[in-house]
């Protein structure tokens, strides 16, 4: 009798513990965490998880099987989940990509995800972008190859390797065009500059020409532009640094629309806006911006002194290079 009772309330136990299979159930344990909730999403998908007294975080919700993006307050993670998963996390936030480990169903997957997260960050896109055009189709064909050995002993769920083989192809496909797009641009290095004259935040026009015998780093933005926002304080930094250097001059051409003048004006007060600020005549279709093939922001150009373009896609004033590239050329 006394086994018989053991065994119904081990078989209570289960029925308690067992993982819905129309739910996944998602458990995460972080140290230094950045925030009491995690969000995790799609285009069609958010869930805010919300952490308990003791901090950790767990949840049960259905899902469609596929990627989805962890947010913790400040980093990304991908995830992939499907219904009938039992997935728990842990990592230490200080360290994020370095310290998530997977545990429990969808384990693997995950932290073959987490993997290629840690490679990725280590990848030099950048200087890959860089290389020529006999150079480059080579490396990509490399990245290619390295990245599908990766499925090599690995156990994972058929549906996963596909979905992330699609996806790879995808941003492959992606890194091409942008490749394409940026040797466009690099072509345009020694050419004749195209120039501007637009109006002046403390009055009247400034042309190029006006700058004859100087470098010009052109700053191409707007004030709806995040991305442009974030690298003002770097920027004020970079003209700081050189202020009084006769050699260089910096310029901020805003592609605000007409009907936000008066915003541009207000932005170039309130921030306190260094260098020349300047507006252009018809956002983005004006001569400048088509001349440089602008179709994204913020753009930074080096102009010479002669009017040549000395770089098309010049590093931002927040990259780790951009004193060493001005220091270069005014020696």
């Amino acid at each position: 009798m006394k086994k018989i009772a053991l065994l119904f309330v081990a078989l209570i136990t289960l029925s308690f513990t067992k993982i819905d299979n129309d739910k996944v159930r998602f458990r995460a344990t972080i140290e230094n965490r950045h925030s009491d909730t995690l969000v995790i999403r799609s285009r069609s998908f958010n869930k805010i998880v919300v952490a308990d007294k003791e901090g950790n975080f767990s949840d049960e919700f259905s899902v469609e099987e596929g990627f989805y993006q962890l947010f913790d307050g400040a980093e990304y993670a991908k995830l992939y989940l499907k219904n009938g998963y039992d997935l728990r996390m842990s990592l230490n936030a200080e360290k994020f990509d370095e310290s998530i480990i997977f545990e429990g169903d969808g384990a693997n997957e995950n932290n073959f995800l987490a993997e290629m997260a840690l490679d990725d960050e280590k990848f030099d896109y950048a200087g890959m972008l860089q290389a020529s055009e006999t150079e480059f189709p080579q490396l990509l064909q490399k990245r290619k190859e390295f990245t599908l050995n990766k499925f090599e002993g690995k156990d994972l769920e058929t549906n996963f390797v596909n979905a992330y083989k699609k996806d790879f192809e995808q941003s492959m496909a992606g890194l091409q065009a942008y490749y394409n797009e940026s040797l466009k641009v690099r072509k345009l290095n020694g050419q004749k500059s195209p120039t501007f004259n637009y109006e002046n935040y403390k009055g009247g026009n400034t042309s190029l020409d006006d700058f004859k015998g100087k470098y010009v780093y052109v700053d191409v933005w707007a004030t709806w532009c995040g991305p442009c926002r974030a690298e003002i304080p770097a920027l004020k930094k970079l003209e700081e640094h050189y202020h009084g250097k006769k050699e260089i001059v910096f310029v901020s051409i805003s592609i605000d629309q007409a009907k936000d003048h008066d915003k541009w004006k207000k932005f170039v007060k309130d921030k306190e806006l260094g260098g020349v600020q300047l507006f252009a005549d018809k956002d983005w279709n004006s001569d400048f911006v088509k001349g440089y093939q602008i179709n994204g922001i913020p753009r930074f150009i080096i102009i010479g002194p002669k009017g040549e373009i000395v770089n098309a896609d010049a590093p931002r004033p927040s990259a780790e290079d951009i004193y060493q590239t001005i220091d270069t050329l005014l020696k």
